[in-house]
């Protein structure tokens, strides 16, 4: 997929030295108005056996952020500005699954929802992602 000024989702998505890759996130849909990844649990523990709350983070704001960058058009770039995440449920084995939806999508800052699941379909975690979007730096 490709933006309308020629900015490819391949580099969004690179998983060469991202953390995205180092989690194990794996991308499903990629759509300004929705983005869906999974991550494995397996990996991702906390000393307890539970699933990180901070991977649970880290999966939120990729999949916001990534959503943010699709949506900011044409020259513009998505940076994250506020995270927040409440956790629910704890995980402890199988993959989560994240959705990213729009919250709000202006011309500088953008808010997505990210609602992550489990296996059987059960809310672990809602996080809310703001994000500034501001004209793409010359490379």
């Amino acid at each position: 997929m490709t933006s309308d000024d020629g900015f490819s989702v391949e580099l969004l998505t690179a998983s060469a030295e991202q953390l995205a890759d180092k989690l194990g996130i794996e991308y499903v849909t990629l759509e300004p108005d929705r983005v869906v990844g999974t991550m494995p649990v397996a990996g991702n523990r906390q000393p307890y056996g539970l699933l990180h709350g901070g991977a649970n983070a880290a999966l939120a704001e990729t999949l916001g952020s990534v959503a943010a960058a699709l949506g900011a058009g044409a020259g513009r770039v998505a940076v994250g500005l506020e995270l927040s995440c409440t956790h629910h449920r704890a995980v402890t084995e199988g993959r989560v699954t994240g959705v990213a939806t729009p919250v709000h999508r202006g011309r500088s800052t953008a808010t997505y929802e990210i609602a992550i699941t489990d296996e059987q379909d059960r809310r672990t975690c809602t996080a809310r992602l703001t994000c500034v979007l501001r004209d793409r730096p010359p490379r």
